[in-house]
């Protein structure tokens, strides 16, 4: 659980030091793909996911498919591995009674008014769905490079203003696999806000690309008013996170950026709350940080929730939908 590292962006003296680990985790991924037994699980399994590391905007995106999908008359589930978390699953996520140490902080999230499940084991995990009896799609959130269970639809998420980083494997940066040997693993690739890294032209075509950017509710920061505000965050990007409270017109006075799904401790929060009395500051977070506060410090401290916004989500909705009506056509005439 780091920060996202600076190096990832550049071909620097420190990526190239680290190019023998890239070596080595290509040579690991290789060997499990080739041993792996995949299966196809009872339903049709729509992947989103990311090539590379850090945050691309793949959980509003779920979030936003999963709400979509129930309009349109199915029952999706979200199935996701539960990092972070201490429980193997398969659990089903409650979030009156399990915590982001129980489950990690991204499912409890997803969880509020969806049905989610968490799994180490996801081929276990998609069997407990089909044996509840009750879905007919799973949302696989993250697991564009999971080889044991088969997808019958990969979205690759990428953050526009990132793009690929320095294109590197890590830990010399920031791809989890190749750039060509991971669009080719694509059925679609989603770009998340304004395409700075000229992504579209690198697809060249070789799958559809849709578009959307987060958008964060301005409601907290208009209650809020001219407060001075004492913003923290453990994500992969928190400057980008920082970045959003004040285009909404947030004024931030301190900023705290801490590693991705960091679980704050007791001294964290005493040295946050005593730097926002010293400052007349109001403490405000993201919502993935905030599920994984302690209950009784939630109360103290705002979050910002943000939604995925999308001119392409009718066409997203058309080609899962036609991919799950001909997974069911294959399963019957089997």
């Amino acid at each position: 659980m780091i920060k996202t590292p600076e190096f990832w962006n550049h071909k620097g003296i420190v990526s190239t030091a680290l190019l023998p680990l890239a070596a080595v985790w290509a040579t690991a991924t290789f060997l499990r793909d080739r041993l792996a037994k995949q299966v196809s699980a009872a339903l049709p399994v729509i992947c989103i996911g990311n090539l590379s590391a850090g945050g691309t905007g793949k959980t509003p995106l779920v979030s936003l498919l999963y709400d979509r999908l129930i309009e349109a008359g199915m029952h999706p589930v979200i199935l996701s591995r539960g990092y972070g978390g201490s429980q193997k699953g398969p659990l089903w996520v409650d979030g009156t009674i399990h915590t982001a140490a129980d489950c990690g902080d991204e499912p409890l999230m997803l969880a509020e008014g969806r049905d989610v499940i968490i799994g180490r084991d996801r081929v276990v995990a998609a069997q407990a769905i089909s044996n509840r009896g009750i879905h007919d799609i799973i949302l696989m959130d993250d697991g564009l490079q999971h080889p044991y269970v088969k997808k019958d639809m990969a979205i690759g998420v990428f953050d526009g203003s990132v793009g690929i980083g320095n294109g590197r494997l890590l830990p010399a940066g920031p791809m989890r696999i190749g750039f060509e040997n991971g669009l080719a693993s694509l059925d679609i690739a989603f770009i998340n806000g304004d395409d700075e890294h000229e992504l579209t032209a690198a697809i060249d075509g070789r799958v559809p690309i849709l578009t959307g950017t987060v958008v964060a509710d301005q409601t907290i920061i208009a209650d809020l008013g001219e407060t001075p505000l004492l913003a923290f965050a453990g994500i992969a990007r928190p400057q980008r996170f920082f970045r959003t409270i004040e285009k909404v017109g947030g004024v931030i006075v301190q900023s705290l950026a801490f590693a991705d799904h960091h679980l704050y401790t007791q001294s964290d929060l005493t040295r946050l709350q005593e730097d926002s009395i010293r400052l007349g500051a109001s403490l405000i977070t993201t919502q993935k940080d905030w599920v994984r506060l302690p209950a009784e410090w939630r109360e103290r401290i705002s979050f910002m929730p943000i939604t995925m916004q999308t001119d392409s989500i009718d066409d997203m909705l058309e080609r899962i939908m036609a991919v799950a009506a001909s997974k069911t056509r294959d399963n019957i005439n089997v």
